[in-house]
């Protein structure tokens, strides 16, 4: 199995030690991503997805895409797997491994998943594979620099703003 290294060195406040993962749980997320590919409704792009997601206290959790003929309604594996942990009570993720059919590339999420996956922090990992099982490991961060996220909200702001009618 080939693994290429982060190169971030990005480390915010909430960060914190146990962010590391195993060589034996990265195998096991990349392993489920790819039984979870198995599971997906694509009958439009016939493009599988597959994605498994470790949590803060260790529970392993996976998702798939879901197509709609309305496209725009279909779900990211990436998005399934984050909003079905959230429904069970967990808001702090570790990383997430991303497989598909490419052979050529390692899967790369959108950037609707990438800014989801920000909601929860930007350093976590993310693995992204190919069905040989190599796979190249990132970061939030790095997938999406100079992000915006919640703690942007909270930000000062300018006290006024005129009306320009």
């Amino acid at each position: 199995m080939a693994a290429t290294q982060s190169n971030s060195e990005v480390m915010h406040i909430e960060d914190r030690d146990f962010k590391h993962v195993s060589k034996e749980t990265v195998a096991k997320l990349i392993q489920l991503s790819h039984e979870a590919k198995k599971q997906t409704y694509c009958p439009y792009s016939k493009f599988r997805v597959g994605a498994a997601l470790l949590t803060l206290d260790n529970s392993l959790l996976t998702g798939c895409n879901v197509e709609n003929a309305s496209y725009n309604l279909g779900m990211c594996a990436e998005r399934n797997v984050i909003a079905k942990a959230v429904s069970e009570g967990h808001r702090g993720f570790k990383a997430i491994a991303i497989a598909s059919d490419e052979s050529d590339q390692f899967i790369s999420p959108c950037g609707g998943c990438r800014q989801f996956m920000r909601e929860f922090g930007s350093n976590w990992d993310v693995y992204l594979t190919k069905p040989d099982g190599s796979y190249m490991k990132m970061t939030v961060e790095e997938l999406l620099p100079v992000s915006f996220g919640p703690e942007d909200l909270t930000k000062k702001k300018v006290s006024y703003i005129p009306n320009n009618n």
